[in-house]
C-alpha cells in the first residue's frame, strides 16, 4: 500500500485500478463518519426529526457552493447519475423532427435513457464522433457539436469532459447556441465536478449530474443533481413522502398533501435523509 504524505488515505501499489473508471479513495474523516452514522442508525432513539432534513439541506448548500450555485433549492439528491438524468428525460417535450445529440463512447448511464425515449418518440439520435487522436485538440469535437444544434434539437446531453480521454467540451458556447434553439444543455459532471472547477453561472445548464464516488470523494450510490427553473414544475419519477409539502411535520404525514416541495426538491430519491451517506458526504 502507498500512503498519502498526511496519512488520510491508503492507495493500493497496482495503480491501475485507479484510472477514471473507478472510485475515488475515502478520506479517513469521511470513512470515520459513515461508520458514526452507522452506529447511529443502529440507535433508532437517537435518531430525531431534524436528522431526516437538516444534514440533507446542508450537504445541498455545500454542494451549491462548490457548482456556484446561490439557490441551494434547486439540487436534489440522487442515487446515481442516471436517476437524476432519468428526471430530465421524464420531464422532455418531443419536437417535429426533432433530435438528441449524444458524443461517441460516452458513459452509458448518459446514453441509455435518451435512447429509449428517442425510439419511443420517434426522435432520432445525433453522435458526434471524435478524431481518434487521444488528446487531440478539441476544436474539432466542438465545432462539429455547434455545426448540429438547430431547430430541430431538442437536447445537448453530454459531459463537461469526455469520461474515456478526457477532452473538454466548449460549454459556453454550446450554451449559447443551445439557447438560441430552445434546446436544453444536460451536463453529467460526474468525471470533473470536484477536480476542474464548474459554475453555473458560467456555463448556465438546465441539468447537471454528479455523482459522489468519484471527485467528490464520497460514497456509492449517492450523488447531486442541479435542476434550473425549466424543471420547477416538472414530473418526478417516484412520489415519496418526503418530497411533499409540511413533511416536516411527522403528525400530520397522513393529510396526503398534492404539492410538492418547491423547485428541485420534488426530485430527490426516496430515503434521501440516509443516515450513513449524507454525513459522509
Amino acid at each position: 500500500m502507498l500512503t498519502c504524505q498526511k496519512h488520510l488515505f491508503s492507495l493500493p501499489t497496482d495503480l491501475t485500478y485507479l484510472n477514471c473508471g473507478y472510485f475515488s479513495p475515502l478520506l479517513k474523516e469521511v470513512e470515520k463518519a459513515g461508520i458514526d452514522g452507522l452506529r447511529k442508525k443502529g440507535n433508532p432513539a437517537s435518531i430525531g426529526v431534524a436528522d431526516f432534513f437538516e444534514p440533507v439541506q446542508e450537504a445541498k448548500a455545500l454542494f451549491a457552493g462548490l457548482i456556484e450555485c446561490d439557490e441551494p433549492q434547486r439540487i436534489a439528491i440522487i442515487p446515481a447519475a442516471s436517476y437524476g438524468i432519468a428526471t430530465v428525460i421524464n420531464n422532455l417535450t418531443p419536437k417535429r423532427n426533432g433530435n438528441i445529440i449524444l458524443i461517441e463512447n460516452q458513459f452509458p448511464s448518459h446514453v441509455y435513457g435518451w435512447q429509449k425515449w428517442a425510439a419511443q418518440h420517434h426522435v432520432q439520435i445525433i453522435i458526434i464522433k471524435p478524431d481518434n487522436t487521444l488528446f487531440s485538440h478539441t476544436d474539432s469535437i466542438n465545432h462539429q457539436i455547434l455545426a448540429h444544434i438547430n431547430e430541430h434539437t431538442i437536447a445537448v446531453a453530454i459531459g463537461h469532459i469526455h469520461w474515456a480521454d478526457g477532452r473538454l467540451f466548449d460549454l459556453k458556447s454550446i450554451r449559447e447556441k443551445t439557447i438560441q434553439f430552445d434546446a436544453l444543455l444536460v451536463i453529467d459532471g460526474t468525471q470533473s465536478v470536484g477536480a476542474l472547477p464548474f459554475s453555473i453561472k458560467t456555463y448556465r445548464p438546465d441539468a447537471l449530474i454528479v455523482a459522489a464516488y468519484k471527485w467528490l470523494m464520497g460514497p456509492y450510490s449517492f450523488g447531486f443533481a442541479y435542476y434550473s427553473e425549466r424543471f420547477d414544475n416538472g414530473v418526478p419519477i417516484e412520489e415519496n413522502w418526503i418530497n411533499r409539502k409540511n413533511s416536516e411535520v411527522f403528525q400530520k404525514l397522513v393529510n396526503y398533501q398534492v404539492e410538492y416541495k418547491p423547485f428541485a426538491h420534488r426530485y430527490n430519491v426516496g430515503e434521501n435523509s440516509n443516515f450513513i451517506a449524507v454525513p459522509m458526504v
